[in-house]
């Protein structure tokens, strides 16, 4: 096979933490970098660029649009929507900007064995990566000022959104400032988000790549779908495989140092089972070579699975918007938790890709509040299709499995918190008709099954290749990111999370990419 480049690091995925990743490792000149992403180039895509237009991006040609196996409890017409463009998912979604909790991270260290992620360690790479609107207010001097990535507060331009807020403060959920370095547990406001002033997103490619695209030592290659890892008889991994042409023909690009899986919580366990890493009988059932027997590769996928629900606006709902859902809202469904089980996000746009199939009206003023399960108990899988990397993996996020009922019980819990907050005083004169579920479903039972047949994702899988102790069999990566069982491999991106974080995860994932890039440079130091 030829070989057509060779770099000390490829990096193998351009999103949220492979760009960051990328773009730190490049500010060594004695070292070179190739950036390799299976789709497109974002510059000069208004439709990827403009953060108002992310909606635009679901099902479209920047998507790899996973479908997810038939659900026993859930509803199997969900959509994982995955970015095929450079930035990953920091240009595809929309861009809700959130440090994750203290006692998330702290947990990973702690409870799961990622040492060297608390939070002690980890807040000061959210305060590098970021540039925040907030720095110079009273209270936000643990903010950056000159990092890559630009937060900004989404304003109180939304009339119904500031109605919300009042109606949340009236039923006991009080307005908050986010990302005030204190986590909260009740609470509720606009949204910071990573966006520039111009409208742009600031997504991972135009923070980190934007500025670099002609350094020397940094090679970016899009349009080039990585098929499989190489290794050598020592368990090196030596370098990739990838096609970028339209006929299947395959040539190598070599690593001289390491390289560092950035594909995704569905695509990174996907390419290390087709390169013979995962679970020994899964991968002998499709003819796949076993390099390392790695149970927990494909496993432990979790979400934040949501819920909607809807109103008929009285008023006509905005026409123009930083990116359409622009609130938050957060609330305890139980006494003595240190993070809240539920989240709320508010958008003022039609959400009605579940509902309406169901049989629900809609329209086009409509105000929709999204229940979601912040640290959802059920847990699912990513499994090969085949060995064909053509084949889209097949993903079982197995919803509203777990056998305590948690899930359930938050989500059923959240409709009625939305109930409640829409029918306070400050909400009269923008609530109408509740259009979906309606107000005649009032048991646990009728609210349980219109969740089960409309609920969605907010496109927020993590957990594939989680990282644990380094003796833990179980975890695939030890806490330095480096994939049991061979050498000169890392896998940096959500699937690394041992737990889901509370929160809107991508800006830890940037972060993720901060603290790879690091541990990469100390130990070549």
């Amino acid at each position: 096979m030829e070989t057509t480049h060779t770099f000390d690091y490829v990096v193998v995925g351009g999103g949220s933490a492979g760009a960051v990743v990328a773009a730190r490792l490049s500010e060594d000149p004695s070292v070179t970098v190739g950036l390799l992403e299976a789709g497109a180039s974002d510059v000069d895509a208004d439709v990827v660029l403009q953060l108002d237009r992310w909606m635009e991006l679901l099902e479209s040609g920047y998507d790899w649009d996973y479908p997810i196996e038939p659900q026993e409890n859930s509803n199997s017409f969900m959509r994982h929507s995955r970015a095929k463009v450079l930035g990953g998912c920091s240009s595809h979604n929309s861009c809700i900007a959130f440090w994750a909790p203290a006692e998330d991270l702290d947990e990973w260290a702690g409870k799961y064995g990622a040492e060297g992620w608390e939070s002690e360690n980890t807040f000061p790479l959210f305060k590098k990566l970021e540039n925040n609107e907030d720095a110079h207010a009273e209270g936000g001097e643990h903010h950056g000022t000159d990092g890559p990535v630009r937060l900004q507060n989404v304003p109180a331009d939304d009339p119904a959104g500031v109605a919300l807020l009042q109606a949340c403060e009236q039923a006991g959920i009080p307005k908050v400032k986010f990302n005030s370095g204190k986590t909260v547990i009740n609470g509720a406001n606009f949204f910071q988000i990573n966006r520039k002033e111009d409208g742009a997103r600031s997504s991972s490619s135009v923070s980190y790549l934007h500025p670099i695209m002609d350094r020397e030592n940094l090679t970016i290659l899009t349009d080039t779908w990585v098929t499989k890892l190489e290794f050598d008889e020592q368990n090196n991994c030596t370098g990739v495989h990838v096609v970028n042409n339209a006929f299947g023909r395959q040539h190598r690009i070599a690593a001289a140092k390491e390289v560092i899986v950035s594909a995704g919580a569905i695509n990174s366990p996907q390419l290390l089972m087709l390169s013979g890493i995962g679970p020994a009988e899964h991968l002998q059932e499709h003819g796949v070579d076993v390099l390392v027997d790695s149970p927990g590769v494909g496993e432990n996928l979790q979400d934040h699975p949501e819920g909607v629900i809807q109103w008929q606006a009285k008023k006509p709902m905005v026409r123009t918007s930083t990116q359409w859902w622009e609130i938050g809202i957060f609330t305890p469904t139980q006494e003595g938790l240190d993070r809240p089980d539920l989240m709320m996000h508010y958008g003022s746009v039609p959400f009605d890709m579940h509902t309406y199939r169901a049989g629900y009206p809609t329209s086009d003023d409509m105000i929709c509040l999204t229940p979601n399960v912040t640290h959802a108990k059920s847990k699912g899988t990513v499994r090969l299709r085949s060995r064909d990397y053509r084949d889209k993996p097949a993903v079982d996020p197995r919803y509203f499995t777990d056998p305590e009922g948690h899930d359930m019980r938050v989500m059923i819990a959240g409709i009625r918190k939305a109930r409640d907050i829409m029918a306070q005083p400050a909400m009269a004169e923008w609530a109408g008709e509740e259009l979906a579920p309606g107000i005649e479903a009032q048991t646990d039972e009728q609210l349980e099954a219109y969740i089960t047949k409309t609920h969605n994702t907010v496109y927020h899988p993590v957990g594939t290749v989680a990282m644990g102790p380094a003796s833990d069999p179980l975890t695939p990566l030890d806490p330095q990111l480096r994939v049991k069982g061979v050498n000169r491999l890392r896998v940096a991106d959500a699937s690394a999370m041992p737990e889901i974080v509370t929160v809107n995860p991508n800006i830890t994932v940037m972060m993720m990419g901060e603290k790879c890039a690091e541990m990469i440079k100390a130990d070549n130091n």
